[in-house]
């Protein structure tokens, strides 16, 4: 008898994918370049020359035995010390090598620091509007997933919300800043009231409380400004990296736990992340990858086509009427739709080859996301089928 829980999950295939599959489908029959597609957070940038070089030289020059063998369970043990350097001297941190384990990516970081801090039925407090991949994340761990409604005018946390749904069963809040899908950038004001609620209900209700803090988007920040790092805020935070978007690297599924030194039982978490990889599967990220990384550790792809992508849109739909909070980072923008139902607006919007992603499996009804790391020439051109759909199917321009 096969499982009928997975089963069941064919039934809510990712909404994201099946657009970027749709819109790849359309491309072949119009060119892709006539399909303006905003669905996927696929990095529109290359890997940087380091990167490749590295990767080069590693296959030329290093013992093929040790290239391609195993790496430890926990990650290579030069790779941690690195990572743990880059953070220290990044954000005056003093993690060590302990404190760091190896992943395959951020989705791989999430399954083993969910799995550290919670046992089932626990529950994960999280803030509309999120990536949706977090239901799976959380529910097949055995804990269960809560969500704070959105604070749509600024998308910071809806404080007075999130203090109703705090209760003894909270074993850990899942932060993501900067923000898929708003592009919000958590400010240090949202993130201190955050820590001295969670220091408070630690005290009242007598067990840890710990932050989730998931990463990808660190290094994409607007306007010269930089993201908060979380665990300078509250000392039980595990962050969770990924290199796929700092150094457009998704297929390679590279990224880590880092455990705050200062956290409870900070010098076990690596370890149990090793006994938790046992369970799931989930280990041993590629030898090379890892490697390479470590030797561009504080390098990132040059995202600043990424900005200027979210300028145009943003002026763009501002001048369109579009309600919108202006992205502080990642590349995505969250506008409100036109009606009511957003799901409608963007099948209107498919009919012009505008492909747009609805925001209500993000827990966002009524709002939707463009992934602009796409082609700038391509926004360009993409904006005049904008006006002309909003004018057509709404009466704007």
């Amino acid at each position: 008898m096969i499982n009928e829980t997975y089963k069941a999950m064919l039934q809510g295939k990712s909404v994201i994918r099946e657009l970027s599959e749709y819109a790849t489908a359309r491309g072949a029959e119009i060119g892709y370049e006539n399909v303006f597609d905003y669905s996927l957070g696929n990095p529109s940038v290359p890997c940087t020359q380091d990167y490749t070089d590295a990767v080069i030289r590693l296959h030329q020059e290093e013992n093929p035995m040790a290239l391609h063998g195993y790496s430890p369970s926990l990650g290579n043990t030069k790779v941690r010390g690195i990572v743990a350097d880059s953070l220290n001297r990044r954000f005056g941190m003093n993690y060590e090598t302990k404190h760091i384990f190896m992943a395959s990516g951020a989705a791989g970081a999430l399954a083993h620091a969910i799995r550290c801090v919670t046992k089932p039925g626990d529950e994960i407090i999280t803030f509309a509007p999120l990536f949706p991949e977090y239901f799976p994340y959380v529910n097949t761990s055995g804990a269960v997933l809560k969500v704070v409604p959105a604070d749509t005018k600024a998308f910071q946390i809806n404080f007075e919300e999130f203090e109703k749904m705090l209760n003894p069963n909270v074993a850990a809040i899942l932060v993501n800043s900067p923000n898929n899908p708003s592009g919000t950038v958590y400010s240090e004001e949202t993130l201190t009231r955050l820590a001295d609620i969670l220091r408070a209900k630690q005290k009242e209700y007598g067990h840890d409380i710990f932050i989730i803090s998931d990463e990808p988007y660190r290094e994409i920040v607007f306007d010269g400004k930089t993201c908060p790092y979380l665990s300078k805020f509250y000392d039980n935070t595990l962050s969770c990296y990924s290199f796929s978007k700092s150094l457009s690297l998704p297929g390679e599924r590279i990224g880590y736990v880092a455990a705050n030194p200062a956290c409870t039982d900070a010098d076990l978490i690596a370890l149990m992340c090793g006994q938790i990889s046992r369970g799931i599967g989930h280990n041993c990220p590629s030898s090379t990858v890892q490697q390479a990384v470590a030797e561009v550790i504080d390098e990132t792809s040059d995202m600043s086509v990424y900005e200027t992508n979210r300028n145009l849109l943003y002026d763009a739909l501002t001048r369109l009427g579009f309600e919108v909070v202006k992205p502080q980072g990642t590349f995505y923008i969250f506008p409100k739709a036109l009606e009511e139902d957003a799901k409608a607006f963007c099948m209107k919007a498919k009919k012009y080859d505008l492909i747009l992603v609805p925001a209500d499996g993000f827990c966002c009804p009524g709002y939707f996301r463009m992934a602009y790391c796409i082609d700038t020439e391509k926004v360009e051109r993409s904006i005049p089928v904008l006006e002309k759909f909003v004018r057509e199917e709404y009466g704007i321009g």
